[in-house]
């Protein structure tokens, strides 16, 4: 994916207003410390609408927070959907505001998605669909507020993971032995350490807590997996399909743990 393309996805919380601590809801357990409802400003929402423990958010019981990313959706309906007016100057504008943002946020992984599947050497069949995509995601995106809260999310998702999957299996087509296929697959605590697991189908596979170290990732299509406690110590991830790194965060790894050059290594990863 081209950095700047990368940089325009990356959550800028100094040009947001909060709205993932205002407008989604979470529920007291082992990820959130307190409940709160949609719409209800975290208790850890300062004035500035910067959080008051984000360097302590683990150790404060948040975990949640720490695995979350909104691709940038945050700054653009803070400074392009409503022009830079915050929901506490302008009260009215706040459920609104609210509605858009989920909406942006699905928007904008839809982004982060195409414009890596753009890069891929093996694209080339598909690159007219993909560029086609993308201009229609990046439209909408700049869209008024009442628009995007009209947008038929679940369609236009649908529309893209079809050809997203296309784009996989010509990028898996190209590893070597027999590719795996374990898309939704329940592997919860799966013993998969040293697996080759290049060229795998892993969409949206549920690898909580799986020992994946020393696995080989590579080319592996890990779009919606929920990789939640997997242990990648050691584990190859470089080339592996349509990561992100609220993925990287909810796992667990060490340094010897090899990620693609625009991973950033979470502090809570072992030193070695």
């Amino acid at each position: 994916m081209a950095e700047a393309a990368r940089r325009g996805l990356k959550a800028e919380c100094g040009d947001c207003f909060g709205l993932c601590c205002v407008a989604l809801p979470f529920t007291a357990s082992a990820d959130f410390a307190a409940s709160k409802a949609a719409g209800q400003p975290c208790g850890n929402l300062q004035s500035d609408f910067r959080c008051g423990i984000h360097n302590r958010l683990r150790e404060s019981g948040y975990s949640g927070c720490t695995v979350y990313d909104c691709f940038g959706a945050g700054q653009q309906v803070s400074q392009v959907t409503f022009g830079g007016r915050d929901w506490r100057r302008e009260p009215g504008s706040a459920r609104q505001m609210f509605a858009v943002f989920p909406v942006m946020r699905h928007l904008h992984e839809l982004l982060w998605y195409l414009n890596e599947a753009l890069t891929l050497p093996t694209s080339g069949p598909l690159l007219t669909d993909l560029r086609r995509a993308l201009r229609d995601v990046e439209r909408l995106t700049g869209a008024d507020a009442d628009t995007l809260a009209a947008a038929d999310v679940p369609a236009l998702r649908a529309d893209v993971s079809g050809l997203l999957l296309r784009t996989s299996e010509h990028a898996r087509a190209k590893a070597p032995g027999r590719k795996k296929n374990h898309r939704g697959a329940d592997l919860m605590g799966a013993r998969l350490k040293g697996a080759d697991l290049r060229g795998a189908n892993l969409r949206g596979a549920y690898l909580i807590a799986a020992d994946l170290s020393g696995a080989d990732l590579r080319t592996a299509d890990l779009i919606g997996a929920d990789l939640r406690d997997a242990d990648l110590s050691g584990a190859d991830l470089r080339g592996a399909l349509f990561l992100t790194q609220v993925q990287v965060n909810a796992a667990k790894g060490n340094a010897a743990t090899r990620l693609p050059a625009w991973a950033e290594r979470p502090s809570h990863w072992r030193a070695a």
